[in-house]
Parts: structure tokens; sequence; C-alpha cells
């Protein structure tokens, strides 16, 4: 996967620290950026003296061809700041074309009901999805739960509320607001495990809920699921996208670096092969790679975006950590490099496999 230079079509102001940014798409690079609801994109700027990669979620449909991006201005971000206060239309942006897994449960056309958990800038895939699936499954149902501070803070709302207005009996829209007083107390405060019972009590008992999606901090999505679990709802019909985690997995003293055995670690990449030497217990294999001068693409290097997986054909490696794969995608031998550490003299990786 490459970077194309692309120009700004769009910004819209969605809060007070929070824009949205539509990609121009040329005619002929349409093709390879054609995307799936819940899909991202990875941005890559030069900002004081150093590259800079970030992974946005596309909000808008497939269906309604354009490529859009929420930008939520994040404290000491210098992506996010530089993206709120720089950013102009008709400026150009290096953007890989879009990845990611999370709204691939949307594509059959049978009636479905949907739940879906979002907080804060965790609408962004939640949209794309929502908006696809009604559109192409006209009997299905789609039931949001979306928590935020206050009523100013809600991402999209006016679109939020049109597409209620226009999938009447088919949308149901549920705001939780944490810093906000609202006349019922179930919508008051944080989307945690007793408010999910509750929502699971008094809106939407988990037999009639056929896919579930979650999206929003690390602590809400792991309650979110267990309470779902609890409530003997099939884990694999839950589905979910962090956007940002806690505790990354912790980076290797220079003393680990200089240890251990070395392992030939061969990679497959845009139809070319090549071989570097990396440290059991040492840097990353894409670490190792990127210092060895290889182009792979990545964007948070945290185990949460998914950007730099790739498929072990040969040996064994090990991740530290692991946000972003499915259980399948493991067991068929899926790894994501940032966090990966060869077990094996050689070990042979495939960024190209499908």
């Amino acid at each position: 996967m490459k970077f194309h230079p692309l120009k700004v079509a769009d910004i819209r102001r969605e809060t007070t620290d929070c824009i949205s940014v539509a990609i121009h798409i040329p005619a002929e690079l349409q093709e390879q950026f054609r995307f799936s609801a819940g899909q991202y994109l990875t941005f890559r700027v030069n900002l004081q003296g150093q590259e800079i990669r970030r992974s946005y979620s596309i909000c808008s449909s497939p269906l309604e061809q354009e490529w859009r991006v929420a930008i939520k201005k994040v404290p000491g971000g210098l992506f996010s700041t530089f993206a709120n206060e720089q950013l102009k239309v008709g400026d150009t942006i290096d953007v890989m074309p879009p990845m990611g897994r999370f709204g691939q449960q949307i594509e059959s056309q049978d009636a479905q009901t949907y739940i879906a958990f979002a907080a804060g800038s965790g609408i962004t895939p939640i949209l794309s999805i929502l908006k696809t699936a009604l559109a192409n499954q006209p009997q299905s149902r789609f039931i949001l739960l979306y928590g935020n501070q206050n009523r100013h803070s809600i991402l999209f709302k006016a679109e939020l509320e049109a597409l209620k207005n226009r999938h009447m009996g088919r949308l149901s829209i549920y705001h939780v607001l944490s810093r906000e007083m609202v006349d019922a107390p179930l919508f008051h405060g944080r989307i945690d495990a007793e408010k999910c019972r509750s929502f699971l009590q008094k809106l939407i008992p988990v037999e009639r809920i056929d896919q579930c999606f979650i999206c929003g901090p690390e602590d809400m999505i792991h309650t979110v699921k267990q309470t779902l679990i609890e409530a003997a709802f099939d884990p694999q019909k839950i589905h979910f996208e962090l956007f940002g985690v806690k505790n990354k997995a912790p980076k290797p003293t220079l003393d680990n670096e200089i240890k251990g055995p070395l392992s030939k670690v061969k990679i497959h990449l845009d139809g070319g092969i090549f071989e570097i030497p990396v440290a059991y217990d040492g840097e990353s294999v894409l670490d190792v790679a990127l210092r060895s001068g290889a182009d792979l693409p990545f964007a948070c290097k945290g185990g949460v975006c998914c950007t730099c997986r790739a498929k072990v054909l040969s040996g064994n490696v090990k991740m530290q950590v692991n946000y972003a794969l499915e259980a399948d995608e493991v067991a068929a031998g899926y790894v994501l490099t940032c966090q990966s550490h060869p077990r094996s003299a050689q070990v042979t990786l495939d960024f190209d496999a499908k």
C-alpha cells in the first residue's frame, strides 16, 4: 500500500474541536480507493521535522462517493492540531488507500437488527456503517447508543437527526450525556456495565440483536463487550474498533536490542522480496525494517490500526499486543508487524496477502 498526494476538497467545522475533511480522489485512483463502510484512511505529513502518520475512520458511506473523515483536536496532538488549525481546502496531503474490516458484516441483504455503542469520535465509522446498512437493507433496523459530554459535543448531530427522520421506525438514536442533566437517568452518565444492562433490559433484548458494533475508548469497549457476553450474546457477533489504547506495548531498551539470537526475516511487499536480520527480543519487525530503509505500511505502531498487517508464510513470531486482528485472522497466520518479534531462525512475512 502506497501513499498518494491528494487534494483537500472540503473542510467542515463539526464542533468547536473537530472538523471533517473530504479528500478529492481523481478518476484514475477511485478503484484503488474504493472502500467498505467502517474502513479508515491513513494520512502522512511532516511536522516539526518529523514524519507523522495518523489513521482516521471514513464517516461517509461508499454509496455517497465521498471520502470524508472526522479529525478531533487532541491536546498535544501534532496532526490533529495541524489539521484543525492550518489545513485548508486545496492543500495536498499524502493519503494511503482505505484499510480495515470493522464493517464487513453488513454486506448481507437479509433483514438484520444492529445495535451500536459509540462514544465521542467513535461515531465516525459507526456513521458510515449505519448509513450503508439502512440504504442497502430496506428491512433492517439500527439502534445507536451514543455517549458524549453534552449536546454541543455531539458529532454529526444534525446528520444523525436527518437520518432518523428519513428512516422512521428503522433508526433509533439514544444520546447518553455525562456532563449535562437529562430527564431520564438512563441517559445521564457514561456508557458502563450498568447502563449497558439497562439498555438490554429496557430497549432491546439480546435475542433480537443480529450484530453489535462498538467504537470508543478501550474501557468502554471491553465493558460493553463483557456485558453482552454475560447476557448470553454471541461474542462472534460483537465487532469493535479502538481509536486509542491506554497502555501500549513497552519499547525495548538498548540492551535488549543488542542481546539474543537473530532471525533472518524475509519480507514480501508489492511483488518484491527483501531480507533483514531481526533480534528475537529487540525492536519489532516493523521498526527494524523501517530503520533499514524499507517503505512498509504503518500508522499507529500501537497494535490498534492494523495498517501493518502481514501474513506469516513460514517460521514463528510472537505479538506483544493485538487490538486489531480478529481471532480467525490470527488463526490464519496474520500478525501486526509493529508488535511482532521472531521466534525462529527464519521467518517469512507477506504484506501482499489478502
